[in-house]
């Protein structure tokens, strides 16, 4: 989350970074296959490249490594793993694929699989990320593992492809170590899995379908979610502001808990951006806000989306979050306290010219969520934190500056 003073990385949490995992350590065998592995060492990227951007939760480390595939029986197949990476991203710097060849990043288990050819058509082959320099980013796989496989008839020939770079992502007291907030969960926590109310408030529970965590650039992490009817989504201009960004950005929709407090999220479904279209004017304490569009957007279009309050909303409104704060499987704001107690409601309809302000419970990752009201329409984009007053800038205003891009319904 956007906080309203400027977060501070001490020499300390850098020195505790790079005694984290020193290099990638080898996975055993998948039992069905006859390669052999490889075991790549990898070591963490200079802190000029690592992940950082003010307001932004920092959920994962670069690390560089020196690997490649090869047509060679024995090098057909490496087992990328950082013990309790939350995911494992990789980057190719080159792909030298023979016609009909093809490279797979895989979780060991098979639930994510993503598939590359030499000419990398998201049409046939399987979504990516780009920044900038050569070659590309495969999707991440969630969890600490990522099988990487070249798949071909060949029996001989030399090196099919490059890995040079990774992603691992932090677990939970990593991200705590690395990202500090003032506090916006206001008393007691009263969020919960998105699962917990889908009995008793199935219609929220529904709308949050549209709501999706935000990958950026491989090491930060936002909200963000899908508005109106065509291929356009928002989330904050504080949490990406460049088509660059937007390219290096997945959007992962569907990643939430099978049971209410079950800790057992599927891998849902992951796209790329794709074109940004407007960033808000101002400072992130203003409308803050970032539209662009994603790729592969038919995958998504079944997940619903959201729109915007053409109006301006008034004090004591009653109105929910759903969001991905910390990076963790999408949750619902209701209760501002316990379960079951006072609602969350808008503090105040007119708090500066841009925002609300409201005491419903987020925390950093939230930045990007939608904030709705008792008839399901997005009142405020949340942004800033700092209890009692957690803020959102206002969706009319936001609505008013990008009406003719949006088919708002």
């Amino acid at each position: 989350m956007k906080q309203s003073r400027l977060r501070m990385r001490t020499a300390a949490v850098a020195l505790a970074a790079g005694a984290l995992g020193l290099s990638l350590v080898s996975a055993p065998a998948v039992a069905a296959d006859p390669d052999q592995p490889l075991a790549p060492q990898s070591q963490r990227a200079p802190e000029s490249e690592q992940f950082s951007a003010e307001g932004v939760t920092t959920v994962g480390e670069l690390r560089t490594v020196d690997s490649s595939l090869s047509y060679a029986r024995d090098g057909r197949t490496q087992v990328i793993r950082h013990p309790g990476a939350a995911y494992v991203k990789v980057h190719f710097s080159s792909l030298r694929l023979a016609p009909g060849d093809y490279v797979t990043v895989s979780s060991p288990d098979g639930r994510e699989s993503y598939r590359y050819d030499r000419s990398l058509n998201r049409a046939t082959g399987s979504d990516y990320t780009t920044d900038g320099r050569p070659g590309f980013w495969a999707m991440s796989v969630d969890g600490d593992t990522a099988v990487v496989k070249l798949h071909s008839s060949r029996r001989s020939g030399g090196e099919a492809a490059t890995i040079d770079r990774l992603w691992r992502g932090y677990d939970a007291a990593e991200i705590g170590q690395y990202n500090f907030s003032t506090q916006s969960v206001c008393s007691t926590d009263a969020r919960r899995d998105v699962v917990c109310y889908q009995s008793s408030h199935p219609t929220e529970y529904a709308r949050g379908n549209a709501v999706a965590r935000l990958l950026i650039s491989g090491g930060g992490m936002c909200t963000t979610w899908r508005v109106g009817n065509t291929n356009r989504m928002l989330t904050n201009k504080h949490c990406m502001s460049t088509q660059a960004t937007v390219s290096g950005s997945e959007m992962q929709f569907n990643y939430q808990c099978a049971t209410c407090g079950g800790n057992n999220p599927g891998a849902g479904t992951k796209v790329s951006g794709a074109t940004l279209y407007k960033v808000s004017a101002g400072g992130s304490s203003q409308l803050d806000y970032t539209l662009y569009s994603v790729n592969n957007f038919a995958s998504i279009q079944g997940f619903g989306t959201l729109y915007l309050a053409t109006s301006a909303t008034t004090t004591g409104t009653r109105m929910y979050i759903p969001g991905h704060g910390d990076g963790r499987p999408k949750r619902l704001s209701i209760y501002e306290d316990t379960q079951g107690g006072a609602l969350c409601t808008v503090k105040n309809a007119n708090y500066n010219t841009w925002n609300i302000s409201y005491s419903c419970d987020t925390s950093g990752g939230n930045s990007g969520s939608p904030v709705l009201n008792g008839s399901h329409r997005v009142i405020a984009l949340h942004h800033l934190g700092g209890c009692p007053s957690n803020q959102g800038a206002k969706a009319h205003l936001i609505y008013n500056e990008i009406a003719s891009l949006i088919d708002n319904g």
